[in-house]
């Protein structure tokens, strides 16, 4: 184990990315406890303001991003200023993603329908973050057999071609599998030998002279989308806790 944790991760410069990883996670996690805590009057939390200005917890993460990557582009990825400085990153990436629908809205949209989005940029970050940090790196490590060279070699092969091939499934409006696809084998190929989605570049340019081809993309993404957005909004409520329903629109009767 220890020859293994040395030679995967710590000789490769890989800790600082594991130490962000766990910060990120972590701090996302706390920060929803709080929240709900918040949201249902309990604990001895409360907002914070500032001459009446509710004060974002994605403030004080853009400050800790800053810290953060400045100071681990002037750190030593092998020192421990580039592991105080990921986990700052960790952090400040945490807090900031945990609003990311508020950016994207510009609009308090935390316990929303909407506010959904922040929960699964976070997941996929992290998923991300995690499988780039299982693989392999061909980089950094000195003293390679012949067969971990081969090894390593075939990775960046197979990480090379999955890159193209998440490509392929990101014109055709498949963006998660096609990030997934960067880095796991096989999910890029599937998401770029089936339909596009409709509306994605793809579909605009090869099935504009297919009515069948893109009949059978409508009926596939409706078919997908309503067997798979039950489940997410589960996972999801089940994160980041359940959103505020949806005022009832009165009538406009001018």
């Amino acid at each position: 184990m220890g020859h293994w944790w040395v030679r995967n991760i710590v000789e490769p410069g890989k800790l600082p990315l594991l130490l962000a990883l766990a910060a990120f996670v972590l701090t996302f996690a706390a920060t929803r406890a709080v929240t709900r805590l918040i949201r249902a009057g309990k604990g001895p939390f409360g907002n914070v303001r500032a001459g009446g200005l509710h004060i974002h917890h994605v403030v004080p993460g853009v400050v800790l991003t800053v810290v953060g990557g400045f100071g681990a582009v002037a750190s030593d990825r092998h020192g421990a200023g580039g592991a105080v400085s990921a986990v700052l990153f960790g952090m400040g990436a945490g807090l900031v993603l945990d609003e990311f629908a508020l950016l994207l809205h510009l609009d308090d949209v935390y316990w929303s329908a909407e506010g959904r989005k922040s929960v699964e940029v976070v997941v996929l970050t992290a998923a991300l973050v995690g499988l780039l940090l299982a693989g392999f790196s061909p980089f950094g490590v000195d003293n390679l057999t012949r067969e971990e060279l081969t090894d390593r070699t075939t990775a960046v092969a197979n990480i090379a071609a999955n890159f193209v091939l998440s490509l392929v499934a990101l014109g055709k409006g498949k963006t998660r599998t096609a990030l997934f696809g960067v880095i796991v084998p096989l999910v890029a190929l599937v998401g770029a030998v089936r339909l596009a989605r409709p509306g994605s570049p793809w579909a605009r340019r090869c099935y504009g002279r297919r009515p069948r081809a893109r009949a059978r993309a409508v009926l596939r993404a409706y078919r997908h989308d309503r067997r798979w957005a039950g489940p997410r909004r589960a996972v999801q409520d089940w994160i980041g806790g359940r959103p505020d329903p949806r005022p009832a629109r009165l009538p406009d009767h001018r």
